[in-house]
């Protein structure tokens, strides 16, 4: 079974119990037909989708949607106001006693029935995001790169820039495990995960690979930019040792290997050469980059 971060956990948590609610809304409007009961004002007003428990929840939450699936989104939020809105207008002409409208029946009918099929589709879509991600760091892991990488091809081709591959490996990271355990081991990862996103451009996308290495996405007009941006990582990468409860510090370093991405080559051979390079700079002393300009370097 694929491990889901506590937030992960607590947010289907909660989508759980906001469809829920939105069931127990829906006999309220049973007992409205049938015993001719007031149905509430998160069914009469003229706001109701935002008073309904689910509505409230969706308001609160609608960020979480948008960084899943923006047109859904949309969609979800105009499908539930169509439905109370035709709902509205059948209890209240069940109150007022007039005949009701087939076709307000047939809206509801048809929008309740989205409704429900939107949010679990969201379920499956969240879930199979979140199994792509790395519950420790907060990044993607190395099951998406292939489809980015292939997009950043396409777009370095048309600004005329240079994709590069660069592995990332954490110097001596089994002594940090021997030495202080696996918890801070991985508190050590996820102090790199965040010393990696906030030295790198957002344009790079950033996954962790495997253990620990990671791997980084970027496009410059030339090496010699590539080259300032590894030195930049390798400087802040020291500068950031990782805190202990006990107020000592444990300093890191990392070794880069770099690889230029020739044409339309494949995601495979440039990581071989960026491992190769890596395994250069691992030989070469560590703490440093490699970079490898082209396929001779194999």
């Amino acid at each position: 079974m694929p491990e889901f971060s506590t937030d992960t956990t607590s947010f289907i948590t909660e989508l759980d119990a906001a469809v829920a609610a939105h069931m127990d809304w829906s006999r309220k409007i049973l007992r409205c037909a049938v015993l001719h009961t007031h149905p509430g004002e998160d069914v009469l007003a003229p706001l109701a989708h935002e008073l309904c428990k689910f509505g409230r929840w969706f308001i609160k939450n609608r960020a979480q949607f948008e960084l899943i699936d923006a047109p859904n989104t949309q969609r979800l939020e105009s499908i539930h106001q169509s439905m109370h809105s035709a709902i509205r207008v059948i209890c209240s002409d069940i109150i007022d006693k007039n005949p009701g409208s087939a076709i307000v029946l047939e809206t509801f009918e048809q929008t309740q029935s989205e409704l429900i099929q939107l949010l679990a589709d969201y379920k499956t879509h969240y879930l199979a995001n979140s199994a792509r991600q790395d519950p420790l760091t907060g990044l993607p892991l190395r099951y998406g790169i292939e489809s980015e990488f292939r997009q950043m091809q396409q777009l370095c081709a048309r600004a005329d820039l240079s994709l590069y591959v660069m592995m990332i490996d954490i110097d001596h990271f089994k002594k940090i495990n021997d030495t202080y355990g696996h918890l801070i081991g991985d508190a050590a990862l996820s102090h790199m995960a965040n010393t990696l996103k906030h030295c790198k451009r957002d344009s790079d996308p950033l996954y962790r690979f495997g253990g620990e290495e990671f791997l980084l996405l970027l496009a410059d007009k030339s090496s010699d930019g590539i080259a300032i941006a590894s030195q930049r990582l390798i400087d802040a990468v020291r500068g950031s040792p990782v805190p202990l409860p006990d107020g000592e510090e444990i300093k890191l370093t990392v070794t880069l290997g770099v690889s230029k991405v020739d044409g339309e080559e494949d995601l495979a051979e440039v990581i071989e050469r960026a491992d190769k390079a890596l395994y250069r700079g691992k030989h070469g002393g560590r703490d440093c980059y490699v970079i490898a300009e082209d396929q001779s370097f194999l």
